[in-house]
Parts: structure tokens; C-alpha cells; sequence
């Protein structure tokens, strides 16, 4: 899976280059989450997307959809050369995930807070439904400012939704500054445990305890599951890690053939 998660890094900095766009720091922290639920946890088929008894993904924080683009295209659900079409003048793939863009993709997300509450709804419909998939949300630590990501959480306890999972990606940097200066977070998750979730947290980058964890669901019957997954804005390129930079900027050339190379490439940006 290291291997996997290398080369969807790799798409990623080509992609975001490419259209001249940014978010490249916040997309980086969750590639090895992505790899662990696409290609061990979650019930999936690429070849037929919209199987019913499918386990559901949302990218609350749709910002971040380079990385969810690249880990369906290395999945299979489309071909490579669709990434070209990432954020650029007449292209198919918008900066924030869009619904009907891609097989794989089951919601439009990117206003934070919204996407915990889409879950939430369809956790609740498959309970209603006897349905045995399973939804997974992959939020931000800056997004668990909004209102919503609580009365969704509030609700979800409360109507023991133990098929839903809530993932946040603790990078603990959003758009302005560090999760601790700008609206702390702490005690993360007793907050969770307070709204009737079972959380555990995990080091979001090491993909076997990543797959172990996320394969021993739910965490306790009757209640959500929450994952506070420790990542680092930017993994993967030294001198993007732990910026807040690269929540914004776009890497040129120089800095896209430097990246590259600290993750194996040869150098050829095709961008």
C-alpha cells in the first residue's frame, strides 16, 4: 500500500500544478487514509459503482478531492487520463468533489459541515431500509468548527447509527492558522464520546494500523464510530510538511520536480 500511496501523491502534485490550483497541503494529509478504505476496508467494486450493497464515501472536506480523484483513478472507477480534466477551463473534474463527475463519487461536498449531515441521512435510510453497507466520512479538524458537524454527531449518537463512521483528518492546521489557536479542539475526543460516539485515535499515516482499525468496525454496537486520524499537512514532501503555506499555493516547476523527487519519481512533471 506505501507503494500505492506514493503514486497517488505523485498524481496529486501533477494534477494540482497542472490547473495552476492549490489545497495541495490539505489533499497530501489524507492519501494514506484514502488507500487504507479503498483498498482494504470499504466493500466496493469499481467495475459496477452503484451496487447497491456498496460501503459509501463522502469527502466532507471536498477541498480536498485531488486526492480522492487520484485514489478512484488508481482504484480503477476511471481511467488516468481523466485527472487531466482537474480544475482547468472546460474540464470534467471541479475543485471541490462534484456528484456525476466521477464513478465513485456519491455526493457534491466542499461547504464544510455539510457532509457529516449527508451521512448521517444515509446511515439513518439504510437502518430504515435494513441495508448492511456502511457510510464513511472523511472530515477536517478546521471543519469541526461548524455548527453542523455537532447536531449531526448529536443525532447520529442518539439514533445508535453504529454504520456510520466518522473520520477526521487531525492535521491540526486549517485555512488561518493552528486548530489551537484558532478554535481549539481539545479534548477531541471526549467531545465525540460526549455525543454517544466510540472514538479511537490512530497515527493516519501508518497504513497497517490504519487498515486494522478501520476493519474492526463498528467500534462499539449501537454507536458511530469516530477515528481521529494524527496527520501532517502536506506528507510526503519535506518542504511542504507542517506548512500552512500549502493550504493555498500552488507549487511551480521547480518546486513540482523537487517533490517528485523526494517521492521516487524521475522528474518528468507532465504538467
Amino acid at each position: 500500500m506505501h507503494l500505492i500511496s506514493k503514486q497517488i501523491r505523485k498524481r496529486i502534485l501533477k494534477m494540482v500544478c497542472r490547473s495552476g490550483s492549490s489545497h495541495v497541503g490539505t489533499a497530501l494529509s489524507i492519501v494514506d487514509i484514502l488507500v487504507a478504505l479503498y483498498f482494504r476496508a470499504m466493500n466496493i467494486d469499481p467495475q459496477h459503482p452503484l451496487a447497491d450493497g456498496r460501503d459509501r464515501f463522502l469527502l466532507s472536506k471536498g477541498h480536498g478531492c485531488s486526492a480522492l480523484y487520484a485514489t478512484l483513478a488508481e482504484r480503477g472507477f476511471c481511467d488516468e487520463k481523466t485527472l487531466d480534466g482537474f480544475s482547468v477551463d472546460n474540464g470534467t473534474l471541479w475543485g471541490h468533489s462534484t456528484w456525476k463527475t466521477m464513478p465513485g463519487i456519491e455526493a457534491s461536498t466542499g461547504s464544510l459541515g455539510h457532509g457529516l449531515p449527508i451521512g448521517v441521512g444515509m446511515a439513518l435510510a439504510a437502518k430504515l431500509d435494513t441495508k448492511k453497507h456502511r457510510v464513511f466520512v472523511l472530515l477536517g479538524d478546521g471543519e469541526c468548527d461548524e455548527g453542523s458537524v455537532w447536531e449531526a454527531a448529536l443525532f447520529a449518537g442518539h439514533k445508535k447509527l453504529d454504520n456510520l463512521m466518522a473520520i477526521v483528518d487531525y492535521n491540526k492546521i486549517q485555512s488561518f492558522g493552528s486548530t489551537r489557536d484558532v478554535l481549539d479542539l481539545e479534548p477531541f475526543a471526549d467531545k465525540w464520546k460526549a455525543c454517544k460516539w466510540s472514538a479511537r485515535e490512530v497515527d493516519g499515516h501508518d497504513l497497517p494500523a490504519l487498515a486494522k482499525v478501520l476493519g474492526s468496525l463498528p467500534f462499539e454496537a449501537g454507536k458511530p464510530s469516530v477515528l481521529l486520524a494524527n496527520t501532517v499537512k502536506g506528507k510526503g514532501v519535506s518542504f511542504m510538511e507542517h506548512s500552512l503555506d500549502w493550504h493555498y499555493k500552488c507549487p511551480d516547476k521547480n518546486q513540482l520536480g523537487i517533490a517528485l523527487g523526494e517521492l521516487g519519481d524521475s522528474g518528468d512533471s507532465d504538467a
